[in-house]
């Protein structure tokens, strides 16, 4: 387990959300037009682009430019922030060879970073490497195991890795939410390699959704799996599948809940957690899912992380994001005038 550090007096989660104090302050409108190159999938850029976001950057002085893949990203522009989530080799080469001869541009996020995330073999280890003072909560990462073999040969694995039933099985490539709760040792091996194996952690059926933009923390709780006992175990087999487990529509903020439950992690835990790994990872635009295990008020799990999240499901995201985006720019223009006057 990692324990969580402390970063300020405050004790007690938050009642709805979780803000930075850098983010409180918005970032006012900067004097010239801020240029946002985006190149996303038609399906996201729906769903982050959404009219009242777009209404609010022009307000800010912010301009969303879509980016033609079909063309060389120097012919375009010029940019301020290039924005992104789309995958493949060749866009990653492209991208870095645009960040070579383009370093006055903020590329969100650096594509070699991201790799990190869309595999989940590696997707956790950050969080399991954590070494932070014990002070506000302990966050781990549960037992887990790779697994690309035959699948007759997935019972043998998981007992030689001492993992323990119901195992959550996911697939290896992060691009989808559908999981599998496998609750016998013979249903293992009706599962489809490459995939990860995770421990199943009882916590309240309860998630915690943790979006972080920059410096800015928003959380929100969202309904999950339901805990299993014994009798569970004994009575169940074989493998139950979940396409959207703690989706939007699976918002659990205006539940009647256990209030053990429903209580939400530290501030001070999630500012120290959300730092350090912006800084390993080197990612600006993450979430984190979060559970606490049931019964504990102190213990939590990171189970899972995604790059450029759904935002647009976030509450009050358009406000986070435009100040995050002028906040950039700001600091690249702190940066040039610096630059400027060293030259003397």
């Amino acid at each position: 387990m990692v324990s969580g550090g402390c970063v300020g007096a405050e004790g007690n989660a938050e009642p709805e959300a979780v803000v930075s104090e850098e983010a409180v302050t918005s970032a006012p409108a900067p004097a010239r037009e801020l240029v946002v190159g985006y190149a996303l999938t038609s399906k996201k850029a729906k769903s982050f682009l959404q009219p009242k976001l777009r209404g609010l950057a022009r307000k800010k002085g912010i301009q969303f430019v879509a980016i033609d893949q079909k063309l060389p990203l120097s012919d375009q522009g010029p940019f301020d922030i290039v924005l992104h989530k789309l995958t493949g080799k060749e866009w990653q080469r492209r991208l870095e060879e645009y960040r070579e001869t383009h370093p006055e541009v903020t590329v969100l996020d650096p594509p070699g970073a991201i790799e990190h995330l869309l595999n989940r073999q590696s997707m956790l280890q950050e969080v399991s490497k954590l070494d932070l003072a014990d002070c506000h909560g302990k966050v781990g990462v549960p037992k887990q195991l790779f697994v690309n073999t035959d699948p007759s040969s997935i019972p043998a694995a998981v007992l030689r890795a001492g993992l323990s039933l119901p195992l959550v099985a996911k697939p290896l490539v992060a691009k989808s939410h559908e999981l599998s709760l496998a609750y016998d040792q013979s249903s293992l091996t009706k599962l489809e390699p490459p995939l990860v194996l995770q421990e199943f952690v009882n916590h309240g059926g309860v998630l915690f959704k943790v979006y972080i933009v920059g410096d800015a923390i928003r959380v929100v709780r969202r309904f999950s799996l339901p805990n299993v006992d014994a009798g569970d175990l004994s009575n169940n087999a074989g493998v139950f599948r979940f396409p959207r487990v703690s989706c939007a529509a699976a918002t659990a903020e205006d539940a009647d809940l256990d209030p053990h439950v429903a209580e939400l992690p530290p501030r001070p835990l999630l500012e120290i957690l959300a730092r350090e790994l912006r800084r390993r990872l080197g990612l600006r635009l993450f979430n984190i899912d979060m559970i606490r295990e049931h019964g504990t008020r102190d213990r939590f799990y990171v189970i899972d992380m995604n790059y450029f999240p759904g935002y647009g499901k976030m509450p009050g995201y358009e406000h986070v994001f435009t100040d995050f985006l002028l906040s950039l720019d700001q600091k690249e223009y702190k940066r040039r005038l610096g630059y400027t006057s060293g030259e003397g």
